[in-house]
């Protein structure tokens, strides 16, 4: 169930963030990088989690500022994530596993402090601006950060159930 309120929205971020961490962290570059019979490694879904969170922070930057949002981003449709994604993990290629890990703590960061300096009608009030469809920015970062943490982790668990 979604989070409805800013400190619920705050818990659930840090709880599963630190979860996905707890997982990641301690893994060695060489399994990190490993690609699976899709072509995708831990890091690149390490390093795609980051990317949305500071995809998700320039729709609610854009839209406040009247600019047009693009969804999920320029030139591409929501049909067309899987050609995004696959573009994504090419120009993030000859990022390294700890790179991911940085930048991913980076945006988990960002991420927080755009939530924790918004008020609750900012966060659940009403549609975020620019989105045009009735998902508030609460809902949105939730699905940029909690949602994405837990889909990461079960993507690693599998990983790691594959080659045990």
């Amino acid at each position: 169930m979604p989070a409805t309120c800013k400190s619920d929205l705050i818990a659930v971020t840090q709880r599963e963030f630190d979860k996905l961490m707890t997982l990641a962290s301690p893994l060695e570059a060489e399994g990190a990088m490993q690609k699976d019979s899709d072509g995708v490694s831990i890091k690149d879904v390490i390093a795609h989690r980051a990317h949305w969170i500071d995809l998700f922070r320039a729709w609610y930057h854009d839209g406040q500022a009247g600019k047009p949002v693009f969804f999920p981003a320029e030139g591409f449709k929501w049909n067309e994530l899987p050609r995004y994604n696959s573009e994504l993990r090419a120009r993030q290629a000859g990022l390294s596993w700890s790179d991911a890990l940085v930048q991913l703590e980076t945006a988990h960061g960002h991420l927080l402090h755009l939530i924790e300096s918004l008020d609750e009608d900012a966060l659940y009030g009403g549609p975020m601006k620019g989105a045009k469809n009735a998902w508030t920015t609460g809902r949105w970062a939730e699905a940029a950060g909690p949602s994405h943490y837990r889909s990461a982790q079960k993507f690693i668990r599998q990983r790691l159930k594959a080659v045990a």
